[in-house]
């Protein structure tokens, strides 16, 4: 007859096949965490002197990493952090670095890293209340916060997820449940023309065909006109159709432009529609003054989508969704099962956060907020934010000082649009030399920037949102941006 193999199952008894690999004893995992330790340290303590983004030859590294089924047998962890470290990080953005401009950086706060080591090895689950009520508590209390920076009173809810693009599907599903019959065929929705790509994909995912979002042109500030929203509502009213909601920018990606959002829920408040405000980029400036100003009437929202990793600098994975009126979310979330747990208990303001979001399986996402914010104090957050709009306005003015530069985008917030221009380049010219200025800064790989199109023209754009970028990584740009201007002026 064939030998038993170690471990399997034949009737009798179950055979011991020796050491349990997956249950390391306390000197072994000590010795992981030290060796990713001295590897994380070394190359935090590198960031300022790495490339801003080093993507040359990334393809061939990682063609060479593919592997089509797991392994067999384990390799040693110095080998695999070597891999790691030496050869799969560095070819990428350095989005934690000091010069990385581009897009809307995402800081990594080592803090949240310390936060998400325990929350892994605790691994608690609070998808529901009676799993972890003291861990649902504190992820609660973050959102409660989220909610107060709002504006927003006690009869709010929301839910912290990966990030901006499951937030809006939440704000648009929840919108619907509230404003739409059941059969939402003849619903309509209101953007502008700066909008986040992820909030067509939003409305697409809930069930919304792409002609259903209206896109209503912006303004000469590329903002929403609240004017211009009212005539399409009205156009589409006249049509048989069922407009239901307006989404809101706090902060575009494209030039970080803040709708006038007191304008807009005048509007959709007239109109009985809901208002949702796509706050992920410039949402927690509110926790400065400049921010609250900019962003007056954001209170008056229904739903508000917020992500810390990127306004409180926390790792990416880290977005949120608050709502004003916290039954409406959970009629739009709440479904029950037999197998689940009971609810928490009437008559206290406990959460279970099943009933509130898409996810029934989820990471304990809070102690990643909750612990950097306890540490540190919101004022440490306030303080940097406050750098960030320093930092954007000292661009903007010296970039006005350079000859033949126009700023296409003033900064609201920590974003900027801008252009290099001479006398005699036609339209096609002068993208081609603004396409290889910014070619030529991002060679010199001290800074990253990237680049939108405004209405046909190609424009390079700057936005300062990393914790460690301070005013000399800013000088430096502004030294880069205008060798690279003179190069291609020649």
């Amino acid at each position: 007859m064939p030998p038993r193999r170690s471990g399997a199952y034949h009737g009798g008894v179950i055979p011991t096949p020796g050491p349990w690999p997956l249950e390391p004893d306390t000197e072994e995992l000590r010795r992981l965490v030290d060796g990713a330790l001295d590897r994380l340290l070394a190359y935090l303590e590198s960031l300022p002197d790495q490339p801003a983004a080093d993507v040359a030859g990334a393809a061939a590294v990682a063609a060479a990493l593919r592997q089509p089924q797991a392994p067999e047998e384990g390799r040693p962890f110095e080998e695999l952090l070597a891999l790691l470290f030496d050869r799969a990080v560095p070819k990428s953005f350095n989005a934690a670095g000091p010069g990385y401009l581009g897009y809307i950086p995402g800081g990594g706060l080592p803090h949240a890293a310390v936060a998400e080591l325990l929350a892994a090895g605790i691994n608690r689950y609070v998808g529901v209340w009676q799993a972890a009520p003291a861990l649902v508590e504190l992820e609660a209390n973050v959102v409660r916060w989220f909610c107060r920076l709002v504006g927003y009173g006690d009869g709010a809810r929301g839910f912290l997820t990966s990030g901006g693009s499951l937030a809006n599907f939440s704000a648009i599903v929840t919108a619907r449940r509230e404003r739409l019959p059941d059969d939402f065929s003849r619903g309509t929705l209101y953007v502008s023309d700066q909008v986040h790509h992820s909030v067509a994909k939003a409305a697409m995912l809930a069930g919304f065909p792409p002609d259903s979002v209206r896109s209503v042109r912006s303004d000469g500030r590329l903002r929403l006109p609240a004017a211009a929203l009212a005539e399409a509502i009205a156009a589409d009213r006249h049509r048989g159709l069922s407009p239901f909601l307006v989404v809101a920018s706090a902060g575009t990606i494209n030039t970080g432009a803040v709708d006038e959002l007191a304008a807009l829920a005048e509007v959709a408040a007239g109109e009985g529609l809901w208002l949702h405000v796509d706050a992920a980029y410039g949402g927690f400036f509110l926790l400065t003054e400049r921010g609250r100003a900019a962003m007056a009437g954001i209170e008056s929202a229904d739903s508000v989508t917020l992500d810390p990793h990127k306004g409180l600098f926390l790792p990416y994975g880290t977005g949120s969704l608050v709502v004003r009126d916290g039954a409406a979310l959970e009629r739009a979330h709440s479904l029950h099962a037999a197998y689940l747990p009971a609810r928490p208990p009437e008559g206290e303001e406990w959460w279970d956060f099943s009933a509130l979001s898409p996810e029934l399986s989820r990471p304990f996402r809070g102690l990643a907020v909750w612990l950097p914010l306890q540490l540190l104090g919101a004022a440490a957050f306030r303080a940097a934010l406050d750098e960030k709009l320093d930092l954007a306005r000292l661009a903007a003015d010296e970039l006005r000082r350079m000859p033949g530069m126009e700023i296409l985008a003033e900064p609201e917030l920590s974003l900027l649009a801008f252009r290099l221009r001479r006398p005699g380049w036609s339209a096609a010219e002068t993208d081609r030399r603004n396409r290889e200025l910014l070619a030529r800064v991002n060679a010199r790989q001290r800074v990253y920037l990237t680049a939108t199109d405004l209405r046909g023209r190609f424009a390079p754009r700057l936005c300062v949102l990393s914790f460690r970028t301070h005013e000399e990584r800013v000088r430096m740009a502004l030294e880069d941006i205008a060798a690279a201007a003179a190069e291609v002026s020649r």
